[in-house]
């Protein structure tokens, strides 16, 4: 994968360059129009079904069962900006971009997308303004619950979060697995580990090593099909309970990806006090986390923040905020392991004067 920042910055460079003021906002203001549109290509599943080979719309339409006019001009639109091809008067194929919106593809988008499509989320960051008036989430604004207890009653959008988290964990299992030495390890703890994709691929490349997955009831119900398929489930011990209140003992490694950032410090630390108790003295965590950069450099993690201002009411954290936030934890900041993904693993330890 290439450098995210990098590119980024190029690709800023570039466009300032090239666009005047007015047309360079303009494509910005846009940005959730196309959103909507890969939205769309996703739930019909229209790279799956030209995965093959260019097909008319008119194929796509019937098959899908929706305007062929309309789905036009959305395909029209995606093509323009490089997803999909129209290789012939209203035929389409797949571009390098589109075939990320394959959903049997390594790295597959199309959960993600779908995610970040949805109406029910959308609608909470066209709150934005709430909560920069406010500073609390705009979730329970906009839903009248907050977004955990949102997904505890909606079913269905627990599945869409719950399968785009684990999309996010294919993207970067891997990278983890490749910069991190984990070899010493003899039990490790993921923490709030949602279906255990992040966990079972450690598994996988350490056979030595036992897990322990940890989330919610709700959650680790859906855990067992992937640690079947990923041929670790008899080496994992899946634990049903809430993080806030305490987690499993017995691991020597604690991991969590994608959680700190869900919270306040307030709920956050509450998070890294409980792993904090039972880790062992010469244990680890692993937080696998965005790190901000303290400049003003393009990264993704500048723009996850926002969605961590609206939904959650987390926020990613630069590496001087880690070090204070796990040092009122009780627990030091050894290093930051940078990956091939933008996730880096920051890796901590028990303070000396907390045995």
């Amino acid at each position: 994968m290439t450098n995210q920042s990098s590119s980024s910055a190029a690709a800023t460079a570039t466009t300032e360059q090239v666009l005047p003021p007015q047309a360079f906002l303009t494509q910005m203001a846009f940005a959730h129009v196309v959103t909507q549109a890969l939205y769309v290509a996703a739930r019909l599943g229209i790279a799956d079904l030209v995965a093959h080979r260019p097909r008319p719309v008119s194929e796509l339409a019937a098959e899908s069962n929706v305007n062929e006019r309309a789905l036009y001009r959305v395909l029209r639109s995606l093509a323009s900006v490089g997803v999909f091809k129209e290789t012939a008067p209203k035929v389409f194929a797949l571009t390098p971009y589109a075939d990320a919106l394959r959903s049997d593809v390594p790295g597959s988008m199309r959960n993600n997308v779908i995610f970040m499509g949805a109406e029910w989320h959308w609608r909470v960051l066209g709150n934005m303004l709430y909560s920069v008036q406010t500073g609390k989430p705009a979730w329970g604004y906009t839903h009248g619950a907050e977004v955990f207890e949102y997904f505890e009653t909606n079913p269905e959008a627990a599945e869409i979060f719950n399968r785009a988290m684990t999309g996010m964990s294919v993207g970067t299992a891997a990278a983890v697995v490749e910069a991190y030495d984990f070899s010493s390890t003899r039990t490790l703890a993921d923490i709030a580990g949602g279906h255990g994709y992040m966990l079972a691929h450690v598994l996988k490349v350490n056979p030595g090593i036992k897990g322990i997955l940890f989330d919610m009831p709700s959650v680790i119900a859906g855990a067992q099909a992937i640690l079947d398929k990923e041929g670790v489930a008899e080496r994992v011990e899946q634990v049903a309970g809430d993080f806030f209140a305490s987690v499993p003992e017995g691991a020597d490694t604690y991991m969590t990806k994608s959680i700190i950032h869900d919270w306040d410090d307030e709920r956050a630390l509450k998070i890294l006090k409980n792993i904090q108790k039972v880790l062992p003295p010469e244990g680890r965590l692993l937080l696998v986390e965005l790190v901000v950069p303290e400049s003003d450099e393009p990264h993704f993690s500048k723009l996850l923040d926002l969605e961590m201002l609206c939904s959650p009411g987390g926020q990613e954290r630069t590496e001087s905020e880690f070090k204070e936030l796990l040092a009122a934890a009780g627990l030091r900041l050894k290093r930051i392991v940078p990956t091939k993904s933008p996730y880096s693993i920051i890796e901590a330890l028990k303070s000396k004067d907390e045995g």
